[in-house]
C-alpha cells in the first residue's frame, strides 16, 4: 500500500467549502487504489491572522514542505483589505509559493461540450476548446524588489519592479514545452517585448530553450493581441507559456469560456512538492451558503493524484466523474440556467456527494503490482 502526507489549507470564504468536497474525493478514489493517506488541516490567510496575527505559521509552512502534497482553498476577503501587506491573506500565498519552490502554473482550460451555452461566448466559438495556461509563479512584479509607496515634491508615487532572469525563464519555459510535447506540439509564449525590456529577454531566452525541442512549433504573440484572440478565436491556443502577471490575468479571461471561473483547477509545480488549488478566489459574499460550485477545487485533485501522486488512471477517474456529472445536468449556481428544464441545480455539498457517488458506480480497478 502506498501512503502519502497531504497538508490542506482552506482558508477563507467558500475555501472551506471546495476544500471540503475535493478531499472527500481524494480519499474515496485513493481508497480504491489502495493508497492511504494521512491528511493535516492549517489555517491560511485571513483566519490565520484573526488568529494567529499572521497570515500563514512556520508550523503550516514547515508541515507543507514536508508533506506530499498541498491542497489550498481560497483566500482574501475585504475584510482585511486595509492591512498592511505583510499582513493581508494573499501575502501568505506569496510567501507559500515562493518557499515550496513552485514556479511554473499549470492552469488547463477545457471546455465541456454541455456548459458551452454557460459561456458569454458564442457556442461554436468554443468548440474544442482545450487549452493549457502555463504561468510563470515565483518572479516577475509580485516578487520585484524594490516596491515601495513615498512622497516626493508634495506628489506620492508607488514603484514595483518587474524583473526576471534567464534561470528563471528557462525553468518555466522546459515545463511548458515538456507539457507541450504530450499534447499537440505547439506552445505560444505571450509578452509585452515591444515595449518592456525584461518581455525583450524572455522571447529571448524562450527561443533558445526551443532549440533543445525541434518537434515543437513555437510562436510568440503581444499579450494584449492574446487577450483579444482567446475570446475570439481560442481554439488556436494548445499551450500558452507567459509570465506571473499577464498569466494572472489572462488564465482568469480564459476561465469564463468554460462558463464560470468555478470551473478552472489549478497545479503550481517545480522541482519538489505540489500546490493545487482552484482558481476562484474566497467569493465572501456567498460563503457558508452551500452554493459555491466545488468542481475546480474537485479537479484540482486530480491534478495532485497525476502530478505529485503518480496516480494518473485515478486523476482520469476524477475527471471522468466531473464529466459525467455536468453531463447528467447536474449543475451548480453558477452554471444553472433556469430556462433549460433537463438541468438540475445542486448545492456544494450534494455536489460532492453525487461525484463521489459516480466515482463508485464504476467498476473497481484492478490493482497492479
Amino acid at each position: 500500500m502506498k501512503h502519502f502526507n497531504i497538508v490542506t489549507l482552506p482558508g477563507d470564504g467558500i475555501g472551506p467549502e471546495v476544500t471540503s468536497a475535493a478531499v472527500r474525493i481524494l480519499e474515496s478514489v485513493c481508497g480504491k487504489y489502495d493508497v492511504s493517506l494521512e491528511i493535516s488541516e492549517h489555517k491560511i490567510g485571513g483566519v490565520s491572522y484573526e488568529t494567529f496575527g499572521t497570515p500563514i505559521t512556520e508550523e503550516a509552512l514547515e508541515d507543507c514542505k514536508k508533506s506530499d502534497g498541498v491542497l489550498l482553498g481560497a483566500v482574501g476577503g475585504p475584510k482585511w483589505d486595509t492591512l498592511d501587506k505583510d499582513l493581508r491573506p494573499e501575502a501568505a500565498l506569496l510567501r507559500l509559493r515562493k518557499e515550496l519552490g513552485v514556479y511554473a502554473n499549470l492552469r488547463p482550460v477545457f471546455v465541456h461540450k454541455v456548459l458551452r451555452s454557460a459561456s458569454s461566448l458564442k457556442e461554436h466559438v468554443l468548440e474544442g476548446v482545450n487549452i493549457l495556461i502555463v504561468r510563470e509563479l515565483t518572479g516577475g512584479i509580485y516578487f520585484g524588489r524594490p516596491r515601495y509607496t513615498q512622497e516626493e515634491d508634495g506628489i506620492t508615487f508607488s514603484v514595483d519592479t518587474l524583473r526576471y532572469s534567464v534561470p528563471e525563464i528557462e525553468r518555466v519555459a522546459h515545463k511548458a514545452f515538456e507539457a507541450a510535447a504530450k499534447r499537440s506540439s505547439k506552445i505560444c509564449s505571450v509578452d509585452k517585448a515591444n515595449v518592456l525590456e525584461s518581455s525583450r529577454l524572455w522571447r529571448k531566452t524562450v527561443n533558445r530553450v526551443a532549440g533543445d525541442y525541434p518537434e515543437i512549433t513555437l510562436e510568440h504573440m503581444l499579450v494584449d493581441n492574446c487577450a483579444m484572440q482567446l475570446v475570439r478565436h481560442p481554439k488556436q491556443f494548445d499551450v500558452i507559456l507567459t509570465g506571473n502577471l499577464f498569466g494572472d490575468i489572462l488564465s482568469d479571461e480564459a476561465a469564463m469560456l468554460t462558463g464560470s471561473i468555478g470551473m478552472l483547477p489549478s497545479a503550481s509545480l517545480g522541482d519538489g512538492i505540489g500546490l493545487y488549488e482552484p482558481v476562484h478566489g474566497s467569493a465572501p459574499d456567498i460563503a457558508g451558503q452551500n452554493i459555491a460550485n466545488p468542481l475546480a477545487a474537485i479537479a484540482s485533485v486530480a491534478l495532485m493524484c497525476r502530478y505529485s501522486l503518480g496516480l494518473e488512471e485515478a486523476a482520469e477517474e476524477i475527471e471522468s466523474a466531473i464529466s459525467e456529472f455536468l453531463a447528467a445536468g447536474y449543475r451548480t449556481a453558477d452554471i444553472f440556467s433556469q430556462q433549460n428544464k433537463n438541468e438540475t441545480l445542486l448545492g456544494t455539498r450534494e455536489t460532492g456527494e453525487r461525484i463521489h457517488e459516480i466515482l463508485h458506480q464504476k467498476q473497481e480497478p484492478t490493482l497492479k503490482d
